[in-house]
């Protein structure tokens, strides 16, 4: 791949459970976050139902469209978990045995005194050609196909996942931020926010309104830029606006 200042991910959640809300999504939150902090951006995140033809449509759209794609559930032993295998279709190679999968599976269940059975043998399958990821806590593998991630869906393990997967990411430029809290509701700001996003290409203005008490709301307003100068720069225009206008901020 080749270095860029820039670069893009998509997160897939799948997963029934998630749709249903039996399940809280926390996965892709962490994940962003991360991407965040090494230069990669979340161009979006889906979430979709353990249904084959919708896993492989979606994995075809979102690899092609960004730098990395990060799938999260659907790896673990059960019917329902197909991930693997819709993989393998989006691809086009087999779905097989992965004999070092299933060399670590075999010696974690008999480390823990469980009977290695087929229904655990089913995680040792992997598409043909991908790099396993190390799972340290459970030791069922994710993997890595091209620029596809695919991780477990239990948080604990996908965070394992996700930092044993670093080193395979090119970082981008380091995207700083500003905040600045503002005693106003939004349409005040509105106007001014749109200039100085309009005035420079270099940095990205997002507003997010709070309203904790009838004492306590206004604006958040989180300006990023990879170049600190005209963060800088933005941040003053920013203040200066708000003293001259009578605005609260801190």
């Amino acid at each position: 791949m080749i270095k860029k200042e820039k670069y893009s991910a998509a997160i897939l959640v799948i997963g029934d459970e998630i749709l249903s809300g039996r399940t809280q999504d926390t996965n892709s939150n962490f994940i962003a976050k991360e991407m965040e902090i090494i230069g990669i951006d979340t161009s979006q995140i889906r979430v979709i139902p353990d249904e084959k033809n919708t896993i492989i449509e979606s994995v075809n759209e979102l690899r092609v469209k960004n730098d990395y794609l990060f799938t999260t559930g659907g790896i673990g032993p059960t019917h329902d978990d197909i991930t693997a295998d819709s993989i393998a279709e989006a691809f086009r190679v087999d779905l097989e045995i992965n004999l070092e999968a299933y060399e670590t599976l075999k010696k974690y269940y008999e480390k823990i005194g469980s009977e290695f059975n087929d229904i655990r043998q089913r995680m040792a399958r992997i598409p043909k050609g991908a790099t396993l990821i190390e799972n340290s806590i459970s030791a069922a593998p994710g993997f890595k196909i091209e620029n596809v991630f695919v991780f477990a869906g239990i948080p604990k393990i996908m965070k394992a996942m996700l930092s044993n997967s670093i080193k395979h990411l090119n970082k981008g430029k380091l995207i700083h931020s500003i905040s600045v809290k503002i005693d106003a509701v939004e349409g005040d700001i509105a106007k001014l926010l749109k200039s100085l996003n309009d005035e420079n290409e270099n940095i990205k203005i997002g507003s997010y309104p709070f309203f904790n008490s009838k004492n306590d709301f206004g604006v958040n307003v989180v300006i990023k830029s990879i170049d600190k100068e005209f963060l800088i720069l933005a941040e003053e225009k920013l203040k200066n606006y708000l003293s001259k206008n009578s605005f609260n901020y801190k």
